[in-house]
């Protein structure tokens, strides 16, 4: 079926003759695709004339629409609240999942520095690196420990004496 779009203004046609016309196309159309039955289709020209027509006030029906855009608006207002509320916590929920993941690697980070120190702090290492360094073991008297008693009997290496305060 080949789609005939010809503009009737240029044939010069007056406005019966192109509906006739049209008609007569519908028609020949329908007898090809109908071939036993032939049901006939005709346009007819529908004139209104609505220019006298005026519009009534109606209150009650004004104070419905009024009432009806009210509840519309209302309820309008209460999903777009949920709506943001929903997004909110959407996005709150990814904020709190990348925050773990970030903990997850501090604890990770964290447990590989406390190995790291509790290697760094391995005494036989550090006694090896001692020795490399031509470093010996220290002498008998030459390390003090605060907590020990003070024996006065026994080589001092330093000693600091507090000055004395004058009395006023």
């Amino acid at each position: 079926m080949a789609a005939c779009t010809t503009t009737y203004y240029e044939t010069g046609l007056s406005r019966s003759a192109r509906v006739a016309e049209h008609n007569a196309e519908l028609m020949a159309r329908q007898a090809l695709r109908r071939r036993s039955v032939r049901t006939p289709e005709f346009y007819f020209v529908k004139r209104f004339d609505n220019s006298r027509l005026v519009k009534a006030a109606d209150p009650v029906r004004v104070r419905q629409m009024r009432s009806f855009a009210a509840a519309v608006a209302v309820l309008f207002s209460l999903i777009m609240v949920y709506g943001l509320q929903h997004f909110y916590a959407i996005e709150n929920s990814y904020r709190v999942e990348s925050e773990k993941q970030v903990l997850e690697q501090l604890r990770e980070q964290n447990r590989q520095l406390h190995l790291s120190e509790a290697e760094l702090e391995d005494p036989g290492r550090i006694d090896g690196l001692a020795h490399q360094l031509g470093l010996a073991a220290p002498q008998p008297g030459q390390v003090v420990h605060p907590a020990a008693q003070f024996n006065a009997g026994a080589p001092v290496l330093a000693q600091m004496t507090p000055p004395t305060q004058p009395a006023r």
